[in-house]
């Protein structure tokens, strides 16, 4: 797209960056930033079935350790179960989701959600479970902060420590923030005007998967999502993209791009 819309001469630049690890913590996409490159606008290439994405969720990652004290499966007098300890944390937070995070909500991504992502723990079937490690992953909308959920973390854990004595700590993993670009952002009306000019329908929906849009926002880059493909078929034992998709996307792209920058 941007190959052909500079064959028809551009009144500005277009910069295409194919950049790496997107998928772990976008060591790309943060080299571009702290070389000093920045935009008018951009456009990340993610999967939105060729809906305009202005807006997608965080995430923060934190891991919880859970330490008992290792006895006989008989001797419930000694033990002390970190297993158990982890499940009365799970119900609490089930019971932060249900009760709180789901009045937090974005218009276009629902509500803020968590879920446990792995669990691991104990040693046999008759041995009172010494340790029990929980990894959770808070997923966050707009308006909301990673120390946001930090803070539920350790204040569930808290709670868990007040009601059992149990011996619980947090860690903080890792986490991005949401991504959130008002409706009538000019590069949302640029993208809007450049499918209607090709008589495309208009979809406007929010990505529930977390992008390097949201670095570029911090950036001060406004970038959305639009792409061919659907994010739902994203880590599956089978991931395809119709063809003709890839076409229409290049297409649009360049009229976007000819439209933006006008003509030399």
């Amino acid at each position: 797209a941007a190959w052909r819309a500079a064959q028809r001469g551009l009144g500005g630049e277009v910069i295409v960056a194919a950049v790496v690890d997107e998928e772990w913590q976008s060591a790309g996409t943060r080299g571009l930033l702290e070389r000093g490159v920045r935009a008018d606008a951009a456009i990340v290439t993610e999967p939105t079935r060729l809906a305009i994405a202005p807006a997608h969720k965080g995430f923060t990652w934190t891991e919880v350790t859970l330490r008992g004290r290792a006895a006989h499966g008989s001797r419930y007098d000694v033990g002390v179960d970190a297993i158990r300890h982890a499940g009365l944390l799970l119900a609490d937070l089930d019971r932060l989701e249900r009760e709180i995070l789901v009045r937090r909500t974005h218009p276009l991504l629902g509500h803020a959600s968590l879920h446990a992502a792995t669990i691991a723990g104990g040693s046999g079937w008759s041995t009172y479970p010494d340790w029990c490690r929980l990894d959770i992953e808070r997923r966050t909308v707009p308006g909301e902060s990673p120390a946001d959920a930090i803070r539920e973390m350790e204040e569930a854990a808290e709670r868990l420590r007040a009601s059992t004595a149990a011996d619980a700590t947090v860690r903080h993993v890792f986490s991005q923030w949401p991504s959130d670009v008002a409706l009538d952002a000019p590069i949302v009306t640029a993208l809007d005007g450049a499918l209607r000019s090709r008589g495309e329908a208009v979809a406007v929906e929010g990505l529930s998967a977390w992008t390097d849009a949201a670095l570029l926002n911090a950036a001060g880059v406004p970038a959305i999502c639009y792409g061919p493909g659907d994010i739902a078929l994203a880590h599956a034992a089978t991931e395809w993209v119709v063809e003709a998709d890839i076409a229409r996307a290049a297409d649009v792209l360049e009229r976007l791009a000819i439209a933006w920058c006008g003509a030399r």
